[in-house]
């Protein structure tokens, strides 16, 4: 078994986005010799650790290299027509850290295993403030010797590194606990709102419902820092959201697994993503359900 990589250890890191940026940073401040690659020059340009302008690049004597991006077909572009398999050495640990289909992670870790290149699934949940913070939730699947290998690195980006399980377990996982995210801020918002409309001052209903049973990640923290001061800021695409939400509930029907509320969720998303801006944070649901009460929608 191959030692866990320890501070001075080569690291290739390819997405250098909203998340992406901050955790090559951390990386980079603890230590870790970073080797970032985007394809857009601002985001390396930003990107607070030494970036390459190839994707190639990024592989040279890394030991592990770290992907932050935003799907399957992006993760597969870059391992096969990108070249970033083929010149990844033997040994090298892949680490998919975004959010992909769990089938499709299954068949690039067996291709990837098969030139000797191990791949670990990673996916995090706390977004952009947790990036920043290096206090990210991951969840990490595959082999547990490739897990171990690269959780000291890991354990730089999170509070907590939990191995789940085997190859695509990371990625089901987050998308399961993302449809039970945007199905807790959609069912929130609108009792909330509901609450707003009939004279309750939202303040009030938040501190009363997060010391009761229908308090959610959404009430503690997503209405607070993002709605009530109308940032809607917390760094996470609606599309994005919606996208985790599809994969979690393709996951349900192949294991033959009823899902009717998660659905029921899905077709709501999804028409909001229809009339709000591309760039929408995922937050703006509330806008939504606002635009809707008010005819605009």
């Amino acid at each position: 078994m191959s030692a866990p990589l320890a501070p001075g250890s080569v690291l290739g890191f390819v997405g250098l986005g909203n998340m992406g940026a901050p955790m090559a940073r951390r990386l980079t401040e603890a230590g870790y010799t970073v080797r970032g690659f985007d394809t857009d020059p601002a985001a390396r340009e930003h990107a607070g650790a030494t970036t390459v302008d190839t994707l190639t690049a990024v592989a040279e004597g890394a030991e592990a290299i770290l992907l932050m991006l935003p799907n399957s077909d992006v993760v597969e572009h870059v391992l096969y027509k990108g070249g970033l398999l083929e010149a990844a050495k033997p040994g090298t640990v892949l680490v998919d850290m975004g959010s992909s289909r769990p089938h499709s992670t299954k068949a690039v870790a067996d291709w990837s295993a098969s030139r000797g290149v191990p791949m670990v699934d990673a996916p995090v949940s706390g977004g952009v403030t947790g990036a920043e913070a290096g206090t990210l939730t991951i969840m990490a699947g595959g082999a547990a010797e490739h897990v171990e290998r690269v959780r000291p690195p890991l354990e730089r980006l999170g509070a907590t590194v939990s191995h789940v399980g085997g190859a695509g377990a990371g990625h089901a996982l987050k998308a399961l606990n993302n449809l039970m995210s945007a199905t807790h801020l959609l069912v929130s918002s609108e009792a909330l709102l509901a609450g707003q409309e009939f004279g309750l001052d939202p303040r009030v209903m938040l501190e009363v419902v997060n010391g009761s049973s229908g308090r959610s990640g959404s009430t503690q923290t997503k209405w607070p820092k993002f709605v009530l001061p109308g940032t809607f800021d917390s760094g996470f695409g609606l599309r994005l959201m919606l996208k985790d939400m599809r994969i979690a509930v393709d996951l349900a029907r192949e294991t033959g697994w009823p899902s009717a509320l998660g659905e029921s969720a899905v077709e709501l998303w999804a028409k909001a993503a229809e009339e709000l801006p591309a760039g929408a944070d995922h937050t703006e649901i509330v806008r939504w359900l606002e635009n809707m009460h008010n005819g605009k929608g």
